[in-house]
Order: structure tokens, then sequence, then C-alpha cells
């Protein structure tokens, strides 16, 4: 299959909804801490949703990973780990901006990061830069980097305009610009080493391909086992802090039922209702239903599944942007922000704020769409 940037684009949107929707599962948790609901999505997202799609659409997935030299592994899962410091603070950063904000900030310097230094450290830049369809392509990721920095004021206007109460009463009880700003930005240099795990994979890919068309599979599979081992490195350094929290919090009880407190939830957590609560059974009544257990386990889980299939078709569409297909970081990171911002305003994070600051989000949604289109046309250009 040839490169197909119009499809490969599609392929990068469909990821960007699904990353921009990961979160919305966490906010009907209930009565369960953060770190709980992060773990067991993370088990879903890094290791049960990758593994098990690899085993289904690429043959012989042992066999790959088994003929892949040893140190491209351990440089695949090494960009995983730190990836996942980004993966962990960034689920901070949504904690403490909400979901607009926090996409558009860590994801603008994850954009900057992951799109442009892979092709500088290897040295591809210089060709890119002297040539038509490169030239378009690095036109639209400084579109995409205007576009963040559009968002990003929005984002600070809502921040002068929006009263704490009512931040709380959207689930950001935990708002605060300063803090979130700082894990943004952190977040975002880090996440970006997702894009260099992808890169020092490539062998790995490239021994999938052989097993794909060995046995009439199509090459739309052959990032998967490369997600598989950058994913490993990511869920070890999220289960690392997550079981660092569980235990100086004592939070473990929750996974079976004991009662704790969901930072993102829509309202403040008062148990079922406290006239519900018999007063003389409180320790029995204050444990987390059965029923309730279970859906927090659902709903953890599937957001876990949801975050995986970003990178589904973010593998698929990176084997179709053709030559410069380091441009498929800067396409899959402006449709997140497109879809963050577009649940933001559907969750009404923008609804108090002024004029200009709703003109501000409308003009960053437009210049990100712009920049796909930008980008996605440049690598045309290169195909042609």
């Amino acid at each position: 299959m040839g490169p197909n940037p119009l499809v490969g684009v599609i392929y990068h949107w469909i990821g960007g909804l699904a990353s921009a929707s990961n979160f919305i599962p966490f906010r009907p948790i209930r009565r369960w801490s953060w770190e709980i609901y992060w773990i067991i999505q993370g088990f879903a997202a890094w290791i049960v949703a990758p593994l098990l799609m690899a085993l289904l659409l690429v043959p012989n997935l042992a066999g790959v990973l088994h003929a892949t030299p040893s140190a491209i592994l351990w440089h695949a899962a090494i960009w995983g780990a730190l990836w996942g410091i980004g993966g962990l603070t960034f689920g901070l950063s949504i904690r403490y901006l909400g979901i607009a904000l926090g996409y558009a900030i860590a994801l603008g310097f994850c954009t900057a990061f992951g799109t442009l230094m892979p092709p500088i450290f290897s040295g591809q830049i210089v060709a890119i830069s002297h040539q038509a369809g490169g030239q378009v392509i690095l036109l639209g990721v400084a579109v995409c980097m205007a576009a963040i920095a559009v968002n990003g004021l929005a984002g600070y206007s809502k921040e002068k305009e929006v009263p704490a109460e009512e931040k709380a009463a959207l689930g950001e009880r935990d708002y605060s610009f300063g803090k979130g700003l700082a894990v943004a930005i952190f977040a975002g240099i880090m996440s970006s080493c997702f894009a260099y795990g992808l890169a020092s994979g490539k062998d790995i890919a490239l021994i999938a391909r052989g097993e794909l068309r060995a046995h009439g599979g199509a090459d739309l599979w052959q990032n998967l086992p490369v997600l598989v081992v950058v994913l490993w490195g990511g869920f070890f350094t999220n289960f690392l802090w997550s079981a660092i929290l569980i235990l100086r919090n004592r939070s473990g009880a929750q996974f079976l039922g004991a009662p704790g407190t969901n930072p993102m939830g829509t309202s403040t957590a008062t148990g079922e209702t406290l006239m519900e609560v018999d007063p003389r059974h409180l320790a029995r009544e204050g444990r987390i239903r059965p029923g309730v257990l279970v859906a927090n386990y659902l709903l953890a889980s599937a957001a876990g599944v949801i975050w995986y299939f970003q990178f589904f078709f973010y593998s698929m569409g990176q084997t179709l942007m053709g030559k410069y297909d380091f441009s498929s970081w800067t396409l899959h990171m402006a449709s997140i922000i497109i879809f963050a911002t577009l649940w933001g305003i559907a969750l009404k994070e923008w609804q108090d704020t002024s004029r200009r600051t709703r003109l501000l989000v409308s003009c960053g949604l437009f210049l990100l769409i712009a920049s796909t289109v930008v980008v996605g046309y440049g690598n045309y250009l290169v195909a042609q």
C-alpha cells in the first residue's frame, strides 16, 4: 500500500477523537481516588489492549519480538517509560486546568518537541526545508503552534472570568492555573518521548511488515508491535507512581469497596446521599456498593481502551503519510486538541466566559483544523 495522506489524516482525526474522549469515563467514577482508577485504566490501555490487538492482527507476534535485537526493544521501552512520566503528569494537568486548557498547553509543547526534534536529530530537517512539500508541512506545524498559543490565551482569559465555585460545579474543584501550567509544560515535553519511542522501534515495524506480507496481512498493522513495547515502558512508570500513592494514601482498600474521592467528579462526594446512610451501620454503609464498584471498574477500563485506540489509529495513519511521516505527530496532536476543545464546549467549560474568550476559542479551533489541512496537503505534494 502506497502513501495516501488524505486517508492518513482521517485516521489521525479518529485517533484524536479517541484521545480527547478518554477522560470522559473518569467523571462518573464514584468514590475512588485518582491513583486507583488511573492504574486500572493504565493496565487496560498499556498492557491488555495493545497486546490483544497485536495478537489479533499481526501474525507471529512473539516471533517478531524475538527477532528484534534486544537493544532496540530496550530503547523503545525506555522512551516509553519517559513518555509514561509525561502521561502521568498529563492526567494531573487535566485535573488542574480542565479538559480544554489542559490539552491545549500540554499538547502544545508535546507537538513542538515530538514533531521537530526527531527530524532535527536525524538531519532530515535540511532536506525537508529545501522541498516544496516539506516547506508546506513546516508551515502547517507553525499554524498548529499558533493555534495552540491562541487556545492557551483563551484558557488564561477563562481563569480570570470564571469563579472558583462554578469551576467546582463543572468538576474542576482542583483548578489551579499556576500549578496546572507548570505541570502541563512538563507533561508536554515528556509526552513527546512517545514519538521518539515510535521512531526507535522502526526495525520492529519492518520485521512485522515482513510477517504481514508473508501471511497476506496489511501493512497498516506493522506498527502495532512497536506500540506493545513502547507501552510496556509507559506502564512501568505509571504503575510505580500509582503504587507509591496507594501506599502513601493507604487507598488500596478501595479496590475492594472502601470509599475514596474522585477529584475529577462532577459533584461533591457525599456517599450515595446522607439520607440513605443508616447511622447504626456506618462502617458497612460507608463502603462502595457492589454495583457502583463494578461500574467503576468498567468505566476506568473503558477509559483505557478508548485511550489505546488513539495510537491504534495513529499507527495506521503514520503508514500512509509517506516520506515525511514525522508530521503525523502534528496531525495527531492537532486532532486531539480539536476534539478536546469540542468536549470542553459540550461540557460547558466556557459557558460563563466573555465573548472575547469564546472568540479566542473559535479562532484556535479554526487554526487547528487549518493546520491539519496544510500538513496533509504538504504530504500530498511530497507523495506526488
